[in-house]
């Protein structure tokens, strides 16, 4: 067989075992809840993988290496940010939110939480939630199925329409069948795959270029400052602070944080952490190393795209069927992306829109009927989207993370750790940190939008919710239940039944 027919083989059994997990998920998703939450019944190890590998995309596979191949270490800041941001996220978010998220009226969305946390009876803040979700991740879905296209035609051969219509349906399949469970399950595999290939690439590279000292000696002396302290300090403070600064953005991101719903429990949020940050500092470093070996393996300017580094050494050093399946882990990574947001996309339609619009309670079956509609209707715009991929700005990728981590982040903080965040403020708050990421960026200053868009978020918040806060008992209630439930208090929810979901 030829090399690209053993690529093929690798491509079609990835796909393949993808559409199984799908229709194992489908078997164990029985009622609306499993179908958007996995019934809460996630095991730590599935919880950490899956929200690592939505989080991380192709940015981690091709984005990261590439970007040390061609700079160095100056492009490793918005790594140490998002490893602060994750486990910050893990350690203080992930417990808290398990935890209240169901003492909350069983809140199974970010905006239904929002409304149950703060009884907020106009449903504005409900609403307005769910339609961000909607309008960003319908564009994100769209980036990442043009970015698929693109991988496919690069990396195999083929043609950009084939390739993307072949990511956005195999994707749309164990989604659309598999929801929560069938997406967190893909992501699981797909985190397996994407750490293999960050890990095993750049040690076959080292040893076929003789040993780390062989890899020292053909990276030339031009380079060097690459590897050094130099290569962190040479970037500007503004530069610093944005790269950071990303790590902001973990508070905020619906596809990341309904994980930490997900979870059997809160307690479990503890092995969750461990085994999330294991995998995300591992591929990381992996990440890193494979950019810098890349410079010896190919010397910088040698590569036509320094993002495909890890693809063409896994090309040049490995079986093709191998290789096939380090060129599925990129795949993987952009296609774990995708799922997840269309899972959160389909929840935001159903919960947080019809059901606001519909006030009677349907079956659970209808709802589950009406959320893989969701999940159906948005994958078919985004690929309609894509079709024509000019007209889709992968940059938006940054655009979202931005828009998300500065319109929920700052809400979810306050509404997990301070008692007295009102409804107004947490509208007023959102409003303004989503506004500021579309006008910040016209200013020029060149510093990411999440920055100012988050702190102005929290500023409005507090200074409204001082403004127009009114105590009520049963709020009260909820967040010194949630505290004592953290606290493991036996004796936390005794004498009282958790509140109904509020629809």
């Amino acid at each position: 067989m030829s090399a690209h027919a053993w690529l093929i083989v690798a491509l079609v059994v990835y796909f393949a075992a993808m559409i199984a997990i799908g229709v194992y998920a489908a078997v164990r998703t029985k009622s609306h809840k499993d179908y958007m939450l996995g019934g809460r019944n996630l095991p730590p190890a599935v919880a950490a993988l899956s929200a690592g590998a939505s989080d991380m995309s192709g940015w981690l596979v091709m984005g990261l290496p590439g970007a040390i191949y061609a700079a160095g270490l100056i492009e490793a800041w918005i790594a140490i940010g998002l490893t602060i941001g994750a486990y910050l996220n893990w350690r203080f978010v992930a417990p808290r939110l398990r935890a209240y998220t169901e003492v909350a009226g069983d809140a199974i969305t970010i905006p239904s939480f929002f409304e149950n946390r703060l009884r907020d009876r106009s449903r504005l803040l409900r609403v307005i939630s769910a339609v961000i979700i909607l309008v960003f991740f319908t564009l994100y879905v769209s980036s990442g199925m043009v970015a698929g296209g693109f991988f496919f035609e690069s990396a195999f051969g083929g043609e950009y329409l084939v390739g993307m219509l072949l990511v956005g349906g195999v994707t749309l399949a164990y989604t659309l069948f598999g929801g929560f469970l069938g997406a967190s399950f893909t992501d699981f595999v797909q985190g397996l795959m994407i750490l293999a290939a960050v890990l095993v690439v750049p040690v076959m590279a080292v040893v076929a270029l003789g040993g780390l000292g062989e890899v020292g000696t053909a990276i030339s002396a031009e380079h060097f400052s690459m590897l050094g302290a130099a290569g962190l300090t040479g970037a500007t403070a503004i530069a610093i602070v944005s790269s950071l600064a990303w790590g902001l953005g973990y508070f905020g991101q619906p596809h990341i944080i309904v994980r930490f719903m997900a979870l059997r429990s809160a307690e479990e949020a503890k092995t969750a952490r461990r085994i999330g940050m294991a995998w995300m500092i591992l591929s990381l470093l992996g990440a890193v190393t494979a950019g810098f070996i890349g410079i010896a393996f190919f010397r910088v300017d040698g590569l036509a795209n320094p993002e495909t580094v890890i693809l063409e050494m896994a090309q040049a050093l490995m079986h093709p069927l191998v290789a096939g399946l380090v060129l599925s882990a990129v795949l993987a990574a952009i296609m774990s992306t995708i799922s997840s947001q269309l899972i959160v996309t389909s929840s935001a339609l159903v919960e947080d829109i019809y059901r606001v619009i519909v006030r009677t309670s349907p079956d659970q079956r209808i709802l589950a009927l009406l959320g893989r509609a969701c999940v159906l209707v948005v994958a078919v715009v985004a690929m309609a989207l894509a079709l024509n991929p000019e007209s889709t700005i992968l940059e938006l990728v940054g655009f979202a993370w931005a828009g998300f981590g500065a319109a929920f982040g700052p809400l979810i903080l306050l509404s997990l750790f301070w008692r007295r965040l009102s409804a107004a403020g947490a509208i007023a708050g959102m409003v303004v940190g989503a506004v500021t990421v579309f006008v910040w960026p016209l200013l020029g200053t060149g510093l990411y939008e999440i920055v100012p868009g988050f702190a102005l978020n929290l500023v409005v918040a507090v200074v409204v919710s001082r403004m127009t806060y009114r105590r009520e008992t049963a709020v009260d209630d909820e967040f010194t239940r949630t505290g004592l439930i953290l606290t493991g208090d036996a004796h936390a929810t005794d004498g009282a039944e958790p509140p109904a979901p509020r629809t």
